[in-house]
């Protein structure tokens, strides 16, 4: 390899500001070298797709049926992490992926981490401890890893033009996975004992298959970097510093926040110290991008152009926090409030989806048409609000409103997933887009680690107090005794009947009486949560009026055609 071509490749990468403005106006990439849709492109777009598909399964049962899992294997009190791990190992290595996948290219990171989903799929479907249940969740979720790049590839293999399109698509199969998995995964818990291990081997030949014809289809044109630089050099552009601040203070600020409240104090040494040094590693992190590091995992020229990719950071960290609010403790206040079949808690949850499908399909054709995201981005937020708010109004007696309330919050899902993934690509240089990707994918992630643990924090710490007042002030006027109270609250919150039976006095009227009573408090407790997701999605929203419409940037240019031009 001569030692000029290491440099032509090196200049071309837009590293300073004054060379970003040349990379936007370029011949290449104003010009049409789009030659028609062909059968490689789509089996390499399903392919992609399909991956994404299987990575929401894991994530859909990850939250939705924890409590199965510790129904099945104990550990009710580590259920959170089933979740978390996800959002603490995708946050961790989509970065370095991103980074790597422009040195060694895109096709085999993706298709062997998505090996790695199949493996820790199948660890979770014969987990016999919660312990074993999360070892199999970290293993499936390297497999998140690659998720960068899915959303990379969807779009540097088609248009410009049509990357509204080629984001809707991917979330599309988001949604379909939603589905599938709520209702099939629902079927089989009511269906079965332990319905969940099939699940999860469903989720695994899945990743199989996916993993498989991904490599079969996907052969895409090497990098230039990936050509020309020597395994060393590769090496040596990775952000190796950045990568450790991260995940150390990432996983320390993620593990304070999670034993929070459950086990411990926030006076106990268990939060204090992990907090103080993750959030110490985290400043230094930001001190270290801005200030050390301009081409690493925070590349200056994501934020030169214009305003755009630092707006969609923030509504990408956002709809984050406000997914994961959903995902693991909407499926909770239903099956409490008003189901008692799984079913019955899926087919409530997978209108979501179903409505995410026709947003996805609408915001596809109208953004490609009038090239502006930055109204619909705004109106998708204020839907996600619209949806918290009514949650947070939720009465017992108010069952059948439910079924409309998660059509605002697909529409909100299905739209600014298109929307704010489309801004921040459109606005880096197309040589970034995988780090592009790959940032918007941790910074969600992110969103996620850090909600999560504190959204179960504010949960039990309302429920821990609710639950005996309101349980009392149901059942003590009905004659229950005070001195068997607490046996009467464990065997309601347990759902065990040989306990109800077994306190002195009990009668089938206040068994019903201290379930309302359990309801209510349920009720009152989550009420926090979803004010707390409202909030944060009212600031996405606000932030979101800021977007410029990329109208001069959706032209029909490919950034990375899977065929070499001709020309």
């Amino acid at each position: 390899m001569a030692a000029r071509d290491v440099t032509e490749v090196e200049a071309a990468l837009p590293k300073h500001a004054e060379e970003l403005e040349t990379t936007r106006t370029t011949p290449d990439v104003e010009t049409n070298n789009f030659h028609g849709l062909d059968l490689k492109t789509i089996l390499v777009y399903v392919s992609v797709n399909l991956i994404a598909f299987a990575q929401i399964l894991n994530l859909v049962g990850s939250g939705a049926y924890a409590r199965n899992i510790a129904a099945a294997v104990g550990g009710s009190t580590e259920t959170t992490w089933l979740s978390q791990v996800i959002a603490i190992v995708t946050c961790v290595l989509a970065p370095p992926v991103s980074q790597a996948a422009d040195l060694w290219g895109r096709k085999w990171l993706i298709v062997i981490l998505t090996l790695f989903g199949f493996v820790g799929s199948i660890v979770v479907s014969r987990c016999t401890s919660m312990a074993m249940a999360i070892g199999g969740e970290v293993i499936s979720a390297i497999s998140f890893g690659a998720q960068p790049l899915l959303y990379a590839v969807v779009s540097e293999i088609l248009p410009r033009r049509f990357r509204p399109a080629a984001q809707a698509g991917v979330n599309v199969s988001v949604a379909l996975a939603g589905i599938f998995g709520l209702l099939v995964g629902a079927t089989l818990i009511d269906k079965y004992t332990e319905g969940f291990r099939i699940y999860y081997y469903i989720t695994g030949a899945i990743n199989a298959v996916s993993a498989i014809l991904c490599a079969l289809f996907y052969t895409p044109v090497p990098r230039p970097l990936q050509k020309t630089l020597t395994r060393a050099q590769k090496f040596g552009r990775l952000d190796w510093i950045g990568y450790a601040l991260l995940s150390s203070g990432l996983v320390l600020f993620s593990i304070a926040l999670t034993w929070s409240d459950n086990p411990y104090s926030w006076e106990n040494a268990h939060i204090i110290a992990p907090f103080v040094v993750g959030v110490f590693l985290l400043v230094c992190l930001g001190i270290y991008q801005i200030k050390l590091k301009k081409d690493g995992m925070f590349h200056h020229s994501l934020f030169q152009q214009d305003r755009n990719f630092a707006i969609a950071v923030v509504g990408i960290l956002v709809e984050g926090m406000c997914f994961f609010a959903v995902n693991d403790f909407f499926p909770l206040e239903l099956s409490v409030l008003f189901q008692t079949d799984a079913f019955g808690v899926g087919l409530r949850f997978s209108i979501t989806f179903f409505t995410q499908i026709v947003a996805c399909f609408g915001i596809a054709i109208y953004s490609s048409m009038t090239k502006t995201i930055r109204l619909p981005t705004t109106l998708a937020f204020c839907s996600i609000v619209i949806f918290f708010i009514l949650l947070a109004t939720v009465k017992t007696s108010i069952s059948t409103a439910l079924w409309a309330y998660p059509i605002f919050l697909g529409l909100g899902l299905g739209i600014c997933l298109t929307c704010v993934v489309t801004a921040a690509q459109i606005s880096a240089p197309p040589a970034l887009i995988a780090i592009t990707s790959g940032l918007l994918i941790s910074t969600r992630s992110l969103g996620g680690s850090i909600a999560l643990p504190i959204y179960t924090a504010i949960f039990k710490s309302k429920i821990t107090t609710s639950i005996g007042s309101d349980i009392a002030a149901r059942v003590l006027p009905l004659g229950i005794s005070q001195e068997f109270l607490p046996l009467f609250i464990a065997g309601l919150t347990t759902g065990n009947e040989s306990i109800l039976i077994s306190v002195p006095g009990v009668t089938p009227q206040i068994i019903q009486a201290g379930a309302r009573g359990l309801q209510e408090a349920y009720l009152s407790s989550l009420r926090y949560v979803w004010v707390t997701a409202a909030i944060l999605a009212f600031i996405a929203a606000s932030c979101s009026m800021f977007l410029i419409d990329p109208s001069q940037q959706l032209n029909m240019h490919v950034d990375a055609p899977l065929e070499e031009d001709p020309a």
